[in-house]
């Protein structure tokens, strides 16, 4: 096996356990501090399970291959929808809150319509070129902003009854805590670099695009976090606390990282990405419009299976594309 695929997956594991130390150890530190656990969890953890996404697209943007940086938000976001909440729903049927029904997933909707229009330069302005400019990214940015605002007004109105669900944070010593937050950059430094040259490296050696890449393995790869949040929230009895994880990631994703990529460079938009895009607002959608078929506000096995296949589709065809 060449050196670069071995990097690669090793850079995939460093992203996945970087992200668990960092969020673990800041979550502890926070705790340590006095901040309420509720705000960790809506924030630091939050933010956790989209770190090695973020940290992809800092290196990609750098490298100054923002193929990479729109293959993983797009092949993470619909795999977060089509792939996680698809399993999620089929291992055990969730009730959503009615709140994430009206707001959550909208404004999930929101980001993907966002970034579309955004990005849909020659479509709309008749340009000969399409691109996620530092403007766009500062808009992203404020929508962001708009986002975490609720979320903070979320929470004082709804104060104790939001306490029921809080995240259990472990309290660790001092100098774990350090070891943890230390430990944790230096493997999503290394991690991101190995996965961001060996995914460009895989992608010369195949003959593919880098976008492909990105938007299956790696996307898959950093959708890890999300996977393993949404089982455990299932095995807790907690299933829609995997569900509002995931519409957040998807949100983090587009508001934040991408909006943050932007700022530092502006991201090119192949012609031929419009169908991913519209895609992700084509499932996001059909997330909000299931959950007013059959039983109200309850995602079915039914409903589960469809998103599997979607996503089995979505695969197939950007492999034939290429």
């Amino acid at each position: 096996m060449p050196a670069y695929i071995i990097l690669f997956i090793i850079g995939l594991i460093f992203l996945v356990k970087g992200a668990d130390y960092l969020v673990d150890g800041s979550a502890s530190l926070a705790k340590r501090l006095g901040m309420p656990t509720l705000i960790i969890g809506l924030t630091i953890v939050a933010f956790g399970t989209s770190m090695p996404e973020f940290i992809v697209n800092v290196f990609s943007a750098i490298n100054g291959d923002t193929n990479i940086a729109l293959g993983n938000i797009l092949g993470s976001n619909i795999a977060n929808i089509s792939l996680i909440l698809g399993l999620v729903a089929i291992i055990k049927p969730i009730h959503l809150p009615r709140s994430t029904v009206w707001k959550e997933i909208p404004f999930s909707l929101l980001a993907a319509s966002i970034l579309f229009l955004a990005s849909a330069d020659r479509l709309i302005s008749k340009l000969e070129l399409s691109a996620l400019t530092r403007g766009d990214g500062l808009i992203c940015l404020l929508m962001f902003a708009v986002f975490i605002h609720y979320i903070f007004e979320a929470i004082k109105k709804k104060g104790t009854q939001l306490e029921t669900k809080k995240i259990e944070i472990k309290k660790y010593k001092p100098g774990v805590i350090a070891l943890m937050i230390i430990g944790g950059m230096i493997l999503l430094y290394f991690g991101g670099q190995w996965t961001v040259n060996g995914a460009v490296k895989i992608a010369r050696a195949l003959g593919l695009s880098t976008f492909l890449v990105s938007a299956t393995i790696i996307a898959l790869g950093t959708s890890l976090p999300e996977l393993v949040t949404a089982i455990v929230a299932i095995r807790k009895k907690s299933a829609d606390l995997a569900i509002g994880n995931t519409i957040g990631s998807n949100i983090f994703n587009i508001f934040l990282i991408l909006g943050i990529t932007a700022a530092i460079k502006p991201i090119f938009v192949p012609q031929r990405l419009v169908f991913d895009m519209l895609f992700l607002i084509g499932i996001t959608f059909l997330f909000f419009i299931f959950m007013f078929i059959g039983k109200k506000s309850i995602l079915e096995r039914w409903q589960g299976v469809i998103f599997i296949f979607l996503y089995i589709f979505y695969l197939y065809y950007i492999i034939k594309r290429g």
